[in-house]
Order: C-alpha cells, then sequence, then structure tokens
C-alpha cells in the first residue's frame, strides 16, 4: 500500500538582492511551515521516521537550487526535495538587479492508517436535525462588529 498524503502547505519566499535561489527557496519553506503544527503524528504514535516529507521549489532557474541544504530546513521525518522550473525573476533594470520569488508546496505522507473517523458531536446533530437554526441562533447571539456581518434567519 502507498502513503496516505494528509497534509499540503504552500508557501512563497524570495531573495531582492543577492539574487539567491536557494535562499528564496528556503523562505518559501519556511512560509509555508511557519503556521503549521502536526500533532495528530505523535497522538497516533507514528514514528517520525514513518512519516515522509516531500518539498517541490518552483524557480525560474532549478540547476542553481542547494536541495542537500534546504532538506536541513525541515525538522521531521523523512526529506526530499525537488527543484522544478516555476517561480519569476522580476527584473529592475535602473537598478540592474531581479528579484528571485520562488513557491514552495510541502507535502506530508503517512502510512495508510485504519480506523480514522470523524466523531459525531451532540451540538453538530442538534444543528442538522434543526434545519441549520441552531448555528443561526448562535451566531445572533454573538457580538460581531463588521458592517459586512449579517446573520442569516
Amino acid at each position: 500500500m502507498t502513503d496516505q498524503r494528509v497534509i499540503i502547505e504552500m508557501g512563497m519566499g524570495n531573495d531582492q538582492y543577492g539574487q539567491d535561489y536557494t535562499k528564496a527557496a528556503a523562505r518559501a519553506i519556511e512560509d509555508a511551515i511557519r503556521h503549521s503544527s502536526l500533532p495528530i503524528i505523535k497522538s497516533l504514535s507514528i514514528a517520525e521516521t514513518d512519516m515522509r516529507v516531500s518539498v517541490t521549489i518552483g524557480v525560474q532557474r532549478p540547476e542553481q537550487v542547494d536541495t542537500d541544504q534546504l532538506s536541513t530546513k525541515l525538522p521531521h521525518g523523512k526529506v526530499t526535495v525537488q527543484a522544478v522550473k516555476g517561480g519569476l525573476n522580476v527584473e529592475n533594470p535602473e537598478a540592474g538587479t531581479m528579484i528571485v520569488i520562488a513557491s514552495a508546496a510541502v507535502e506530508v505522507f503517512l502510512p495508510p492508517q485504519s480506523g480514522w473517523k470523524l466523531k459525531s458531536s451532540q451540538s453538530a446533530q442538534t444543528h442538522f436535525a434543526s434545519g441549520g437554526k441552531l448555528m443561526s441562533t448562535a451566531l445572533a447571539s454573538c457580538p460581531v462588529s463588521s458592517p459586512n456581518f449579517v446573520p442569516r434567519s
């Protein structure tokens, strides 16, 4: 059986002055994982070595990316990094410089898990049984200051 992809994170990074593709790619990876947490890995007692992390970097000159250096940016799992043609170079002819923009996709794969099931909650059952009125009532009672928010009745 093949591994199951459980998360995809995307990020963007740039190097404005050094024209360094690896630096832009590293920033894209950091952007992708900066707000992520995977507590499910520890909750399921999955060994870190069983987690596979696949990173794809898009830049205009993929041959200039040090993928070995980038693999050290990810703290967990068996990491592979590949660089492909993508991203963007923005020329500044007045200054004679180029901004390198990289995109990153970070995918996490786990071995197949059996028995994964979302637990049903009493409040969700009540919500659906009442035709959604529970949610509307709850939203109507929330203090919201946005003029664009109007609860449905």
